[in-house]
């Protein structure tokens, strides 16, 4: 080898060794930021010329990555579901020490009436009952209010999620047409490809995401659903809030490039996020369970109404348990939409009022004379009472497409309400759960693929400043040799 050809090499592998060394000075720094995958140099040779930097690439796997997006998207809509059954299963049906779950309270309800039937003549007993059903319709009122609220909550984190996915699609796009021009010249586009990779994981929180590389490192987004997020150009996902919530109101679609992902009427409905967690929350669990609400308020209506004593064969009325629909009786069998949260205690019996506790035991509560049970007024009379009691007890037909028991008790019904919302609260706990598992080693596996280890970093620096100090020592000897080549010439 010629002393040229022996400075050439040397100087290449210093230049080699200098970008060897700023690339791991780049890993190191950035170790512990969030998305930073590390960075290698590609070493190359040219005959006579030495060695040089070819390329920087990543430390990448598309699989463990892809991995990644799908556990995130399951993880983000089960926790969705989990957290807003969890706030409506703990308002009302959590209270062990207020026991304010419907169940409880018409338990209460009957022991109040057992207890009033022992004894009719008690008006204290009567106002006890009278307090009882109204602690019932109560519940259930509130009961409502807390559906519909998480109702409510769940929208308002719909339009929250979109807001989040339309900025970061504009930053999609941003950061994609750098890659793009950036492949295009031979840049290096690394630190961009981590800024893409990065935008694409917060996204699939807000909805489950595919990314399609194409030439030139462009990329393509796709919702799980098949909806095109970003092709050339980010897609617009809209969304119309509604701020008011009640058991009939029906919550706007999510479109996305004017295609319904999220409603009854979503042709491409979105499977993962969470969008998709939310926006089952908003129209399916909490939609069933207000049914199952509903369903209650009717059978207790059903359950105390009053019936024609004479012979007029007049129609069953609401008695103690009324809504806003009296003296009309709810249909039998099917949901009122929103009728638990407009039952009441009627006026005519309750104190507070003005009312007369006794009504309860002696009919006519609704004021028509035609409904009294205890024609002779007799104080001791408990029949009424006795039957209010067994009805409760008695089987009834229920709307089958609640998720409750279709027939039995009105108490079997709420206790089949009770376990219903737990159950889908078990379920998305353990779900959610799972789900959370597997994100945390799907994202361990990818950080040992392409995470930053120092211990393997510094032994590479190591190894380049050998390097380093090995070409500079051919330099230098090379340096040596031409002076004294040139030393001898000039004698």
């Amino acid at each position: 080898m010629s002393l040229t050809a022996a400075l050439n090499s040397a100087r290449s592998s210093l230049m080699a060794s200098s970008v060897q060394s700023s690339v791991i000075s780049r890993n190191i720094a950035g170790a512990g930021a969030t998305g930073y995958s590390r960075k290698l140099t590609v070493l190359d040779n040219l005959p006579g010329a030495g060695v040089y930097v070819a390329a920087i690439q990543r430390a990448a796997s598309s699989g463990l990555y892809n991995n990644v997006l799908i556990a995130t998207s399951s993880s983000a809509k089960q926790s969705a579901i989990y957290d807003g059954l969890q706030k409506i299963a703990a308002a009302t049906v959590d209270d062990p020490e207020i026991d304010h779950s419907p169940t409880a309270q018409l338990n209460a309800l009957k022991q109040a009436l057992q207890k009033f039937a022992n004894a009719p003549d008690n008006t204290t007993l009567a106002q006890a009952a009278v307090t009882s059903a109204k602690d019932m319709a109560t519940a259930l009122n509130q009961a409502t209010e807390t559906v519909q609220s998480a109702r409510e909550s769940a929208d308002a984190d719909m339009n929250i999620s979109v807001q989040t996915m339309n900025r970061l699609l504009s930053q999609f796009e941003t950061v994609n047409t750098a890659i793009v021009k950036g492949t295009i010249s031979g840049d290096d586009i690394t630190d961009y490809l981590d800024q893409r990779d990065n935008i694409v994981s917060q996204l699939s929180e807000e909805v489950g995401v595919t990314m399609s590389i194409r030439p030139n490192g462009d990329a393509a987004l796709y919702a799980d659903s098949g909806v095109v997020l970003f092709d050339k150009t980010a897609r617009a996902v809209s969304f119309a809030a509604t701020n008011v919530y009640t058991a009939g109101t029906t919550g706007n679609a999510v479109y996305i490039d004017g295609v319904p992902v999220t409603g009854a009427n979503s042709v491409m409905p979105l499977k993962s996020g969470k969008l998709a967690g939310l926006a089952q929350l908003r129209d399916r669990d909490t939609v069933t369970y207000q049914s199952q609400l509903d369903e209650i308020a009717r059978g207790l209506i059903n359950t105390f109404r009053e019936s024609d004593q004479t012979a007029a064969a007049l129609p069953d009325v609401p008695g103690l348990f009324t809504y806003p629909g009296a003296p009309a009786m709810p249909a039998s069998a099917t949901v009122s939409v929103g009728l638990a949260g407009t039952i009441s205690v009627a006026a005519s019996v309750d104190p507070a009022l003005g009312g007369d506790p006794n009504l309860l035991r002696d009919g006519a509560i609704s004021g028509n004379p035609a409904y009294q049970y205890n024609t002779a007024g007799n104080s001791g009379y408990s029949a009424r009472l006795h039957q209010l009691v067994g009805g409760i007890d008695a089987s009834q037909p229920f709307d089958a497409t609640t998720q409750g028991k279709p027939n039995g008790s009105l108490i079997d019904f709420a206790s089949s309400s009770t376990s219903w919302i737990e159950d889908q609260r078990k379920t998305a706990d353990a779900n959610s759960e799972y789900q959370s598992t597997l994100l945390n080693r799907s994202i361990a596996a990818l950080s040992n693929v392409s995470g930053v280890n120092m211990d393997d970093e510094m032994a590479l620096m190591l190894q380049v400043e050998r390097t380093y100090s090995a070409s500079s020592k051919i330099i230098s000897t090379v340096d040596e040799m031409l002076q004294s080549l040139l030393a001898a010439v000039g004698n």
